[in-house]
């Protein structure tokens, strides 16, 4: 499995690096559900993204969101309702500060709403990489298991090319993480952050 990375057809995609996900007065560092693994994802990647922007490359953001019902409440999946009860009025709405990308890494050349796992499910993404013609993506973000895994594998579904960054992507638990990059070996290259910095020098 051998990609060739050619800069003007290539972008780097970010998943879920949002303040509700990782800011100490996000959504989950309210409700007591925070990690190392994952608030060191933002500081890894900075560099990847500059480095991107310099050859040519683009860089897209893919944001959870929950979008607001008529009362203020998120229109909440049933099981991430079970899986996450913290989560209400407010919590990664459009527009909010939870919502948004870690200023870190902000702005992003595109923004992706996404109201599931995968980037590609019922978004704009797809319409944006096929008008710039790309066909390579470098994805990082949270968790690997959930929303990283399942863009990898609808990338895959569209025979467009992907890397993985190893480093670059975290889960809750460290062994899912690696179980998960076991998992995708077969469909995607997996590269530390690092090695892809050298790849594009």
């Amino acid at each position: 499995m051998i990609h060739v990375i050619e800069p003007e057809r290539t972008a780097l995609l970010t998943v879920d690096l949002q303040n509700d996900f990782l800011h100490e007065d996000g959504a989950y560092a309210r409700a007591g559900q925070t990690s190392e693994a994952l608030s060191a994802l933002p500081k890894r990647i900075k560099p990847l993204v500059d480095m991107f922007r310099t050859a040519g490359c683009i860089y897209i953001s893919a944001q959870f969101t929950l979008v607001p019902g008529p009362d203020g409440q998120p229109l909440i999946a049933k099981h991430l309702k079970e899986l996450r009860p913290f989560l209400g009025k407010g919590d990664f709405a459009p527009g909010a500060f939870g919502h948004c990308l870690v200023d870190a890494l902000s702005p992003a050349d595109f923004t992706v709403e996404k109201v599931a796992y995968s980037a590609f499910y019922q978004t704009r993404l797809e319409y944006i990489l096929r008008f710039l013609d790309i066909n390579m993506l470098i994805v990082g973000g949270i968790v690997t298991n959930g929303g990283v895994a399942s863009t990898i594998r609808d990338a895959h579904l569209r025979n467009i090319h992907t890397i993985l960054l190893s480093d670059g992507c975290a889960a809750f638990k460290q062994e899912i993480h690696d179980a998960t990059l076991t998992s995708l070996s077969s469909i995607t290259l997996i590269k530390s952050c690092i090695e892809m910095r050298k790849s594009l020098r």
